[in-house]
């Protein structure tokens, strides 16, 4: 008999790029695909929190290094990448979040959460994808959506608007970069604990109105993404693109 070969999980020889690297869900993600055998640039504002990640991965026998770079800076993103070789797989991570009443949200905060969350990740997308293109790689874009991109939450208008335009314009591209042979996919987190979340699950209100919308009962950690992320930058997942891939322990299930 002769057994289906796994196409596997492994990224020896890849080359993967991260937004938002220097912590959370970001740094977990680098690691998890050095880890898997990818040569991982992290790219963030913060040089020391990414060098210092940097050094950590190589310490640990991966590959890894650094490019300093604000993402909203798309002239300065674009001249990086055409300085270098296509990446393989683009963890399209970096983000924010005002929250606020809706009656209470201010133009300067709408723009801020937009520029970052929806005009800088379309355009890191487009440049990494271009480069993709040039160089003939048949890539993987993991856009870092969330949960909020599928239902609504307090406080959350312009997040969510954000991110369910996120899912709108992933499925788009998936559509019009398939024949390059580049996938595009969504990977969507339910609340995760991070540094930059540890103190709002401090309050005890908070963190009931979170546990009590996720079914398996605890809230998410940076661990939980990261074989998500392996599986949506390998060939493991080659046959899926345009699609979302909600990790929220139930919270969209009802």
């Amino acid at each position: 008999m002769k057994l289906p070969q796994s196409p596997g999980f492994r990224l020896d020889g890849k080359r993967a790029l991260v937004s938002g690297a220097g912590r959370g869900i970001g740094l977990a993600a680098a690691v998890a695909l050095a880890e898997a055998g990818a040569a991982v640039t992290l790219m963030a504002r913060t040089g020391g929190e990414i060098e210092a990640a940097a050094e950590a991965i190589r310490a640990a026998g991966g590959l890894a290094d650094t490019l300093v770079l604000d993402v909203t800076d798309l002239a300065g993103l674009r001249a990086a990448l055409a300085a270098r070789p296509a990446f393989h797989a683009f963890l399209n991570n970096a983000g924010t979040n005002k929250p606020a009443h809706f009656l209470d949200v201010t133009e300067a905060d709408f723009d801020l959460v937009m520029e970052l969350n929806l005009r800088a990740a379309f355009f890191a997308a487009q440049a990494v994808a271009r480069r993709m293109r040039e160089d003939g790689v048949a890539g993987s874009i993991i856009n870092v959506s969330s949960q909020m991109g599928h239902v609504g939450g307090v406080n959350r208008t312009v997040y969510c608007g954000s991110k369910w335009a996120m899912e709108g314009w992933t499925k788009a591209a998936a559509i019009e970069l398939a024949p390059f042979g580049i996938r595009v996919n969504t990977l969507g987190p339910t609340f995760i604990e991070t540094p930059l979340t540890k103190p709002f699950f401090e309050k005890p209100e908070f963190r009931d109105w979170v546990l009590a919308r996720i079914k398996l009962g605890r809230v998410g950690q940076v661990t939980d993404l990261m074989g998500p992320v392996v599986f949506l930058a390998s060939e493991a997942s080659g046959l899926m693109t345009g699609s979302a891939l909600v990790v929220d322990g139930g919270w969209t299930a009802e």
